[in-house]
Parts: C-alpha cells; structure tokens; sequence
C-alpha cells in the first residue's frame, strides 16, 4: 500500500492515471515513451494518455533528454558505449538523443574499461584461458573488441587519463561494434 495525503493508506488499484504517472517520475526519470509503456495498461483512451503526456511534458516533469542523461551517468562507469547504447534505444528514445548522449562517452572509453577491468581482475592474464575470460567480460560489459584488447594486453596501463582514442579513426570499430 502506498500513503497519500488522506488519513491512510490508498489501495495501490486506486490511484489515478496522473499518480501513477507522478509515483513512476518520482522513482527515477522515464523517458516519453517508457512512461507511455507502463501507464498504457492503466489507461481507457489513448487521448487521456497522450494529454497526460503533454502535460507532463508542458510542466517539466518529463523529458527525454533528462532521462537519457540519467540513464549515462548512473551506467558510464561500469558499461561500454555499446551497452549504454543498447539501453538507450530500449527507452524508445530518438537516435539525435542516443548519438549526443554517447558522444562524451567516447573520450573516456579506454579510461572506464581500464576501471572496470582493474577492479574486477587486478592483475594481467598470465593464461591464454585467463586473457580470453577477462576479454570477454570487458566485451560484455559494451566496450569494444579494440578497446578491450588495449586493456588486457596492458597497453592501456599506465597514465589513462592521459590516454586518448582517436574516434574518427573507423578501423577502430567494426560494422558491429559502432557504438554511435
């Protein structure tokens, strides 16, 4: 049960479309059509929704842009571009918004994977099994094959921050691996 302004609780199948709406935007910022998604259900008409929508909109409460960059800061340092990437557009937000999110992201990629690979292993592959296993948590983890390689192999070892991928370098990323 959920308290309200009332003198009690309020049974969680009585709150309207705008509190529901209000009780999600309170957790953590949603983006238009991830708030959609989950009030849809809830809703009898698909205007009452969308005025619902626009409303939130015209007051500030919701907005695209304030969601993505949400959703990079709590993930940048512990993700890669392409997991970033990958849930970005699981929000349905548009491709303008996930290729400005992402451009900061680019400068700092082989510093964030070097992090994520020192506090998990420590230490440099001292196996062939042991290098493939430490590859494929960074690949996991949404860093590129490249980048992942220059970590493991320790050639991003050393001054990171000092440190810098030439992004418009495009043997950097294979058709597969373009985080933008």
């Amino acid at each position: 049960m959920t308290f309200g302004r009332t003198n009690g609780p309020i049974k969680p199948g009585t709150l309207s479309l705008r509190g529901r709406a209000l009780r999600l935007l309170s957790q953590r910022e949603h983006s238009r059509a991830e708030l959609a998604a989950k009030l849809r259900p809830h809703c009898d008409a698909s205007d009452e929704l969308e005025a619902l929508l626009v409303d939130l909109e015209a007051k500030g409460w919701l907005d695209d842009k304030r969601a993505s960059d949400s959703l990079v800061h709590r993930k940048a340092a512990r993700f890669g571009a392409a997991r970033i990437k990958q849930d970005l557009q699981a929000k349905g937000l548009s491709p303008d918004l996930i290729a400005g999110a992402l451009e900061g992201l680019r400068a700092s990629e082989v510093a964030r994977a070097q992090v994520v690979w020192q506090k998990k292993f420590g230490r440099p592959a001292q196996a062939p099994a042991e290098r493939a296993k430490q590859m494929r948590f960074l690949l996991t983890r949404g860093f590129n094959a490249r980048v992942a390689n220059r970590v493991v192999g320790g050639r991003a070892a050393g001054d990171v921050e000092s440190e810098r991928v030439d992004w418009s370098d495009t043997s950097l990323y294979s058709e597969d691996d373009d985080p933008a």
